[in-house]
């Protein structure tokens, strides 16, 4: 039995690095895991949490992309039942410092790291709070993955500290 059987989450950015190990360790503990990422590599993690005997979906949308999220969390809660876990974990790097930075730099990473983290956030909150709504009383939970550059900064990464501090 497992810290998490019966429970579905969204993890993005979890083709690889901490996405993948939060993705599979949430898999491990008995949770469905939809596992968010732009490249292939959300197969692969599927492909390792049903080798292990879970239940995985791959998810390639945007979390920057308002109508893609909101199809994300419609998705997965048509498809598992319900959404009880959201980790926020998507991220990009785009290393320049700020006077050879050009604005479409600037936005692809906060677009990322900021509006990323509120987008799936959002759409997951309303469909929590009809929930509670109609009476549910289920903890959910919101993981935001962040860095210690959001409070220290970091060379060549204006645009990350910023976002991540956000």
């Amino acid at each position: 039995m497992g810290a998490l059987d019966g429970k579905v989450a969204i993890v993005t950015g979890a083709g690889r690095g901490l996405g993948r190990a939060h993705s599979l360790t949430m898999a491990a503990e008995g949770a469905t895991v939809v596992v968010n990422d732009l490249g292939d590599e959300a197969e692969a993690v599927v492909a390792e949490i049903e080798a292990a005997g879970g239940t995985a979906l791959a998810n390639h949308a945007s979390v920057s992309d308002w109508e893609a999220t909101e199809a994300l969390v419609a998705d997965t809660v048509d498809r598992f039942g319900d959404l009880d876990i959201v980790v926020n974990n998507a991220g990009i790097l785009r290393d320049k410092m700020s006077f050879n930075m050009d604005e479409s730099d600037w936005d692809s990473v906060v677009d990322v790291h900021l509006k990323g983290h509120f987008c799936v956030s959002r759409h997951a909150g309303v469909y929590w709070r009809n929930q509670a709504k109609a009476g549910a009383t289920v903890g959910r939970r919101i993981i935001n993955t962040s860095s210690e550059a959001g409070l220290f900064g970091s060379a060549g990464q204006a645009h990350y500290a910023a976002a991540k501090a956000g």
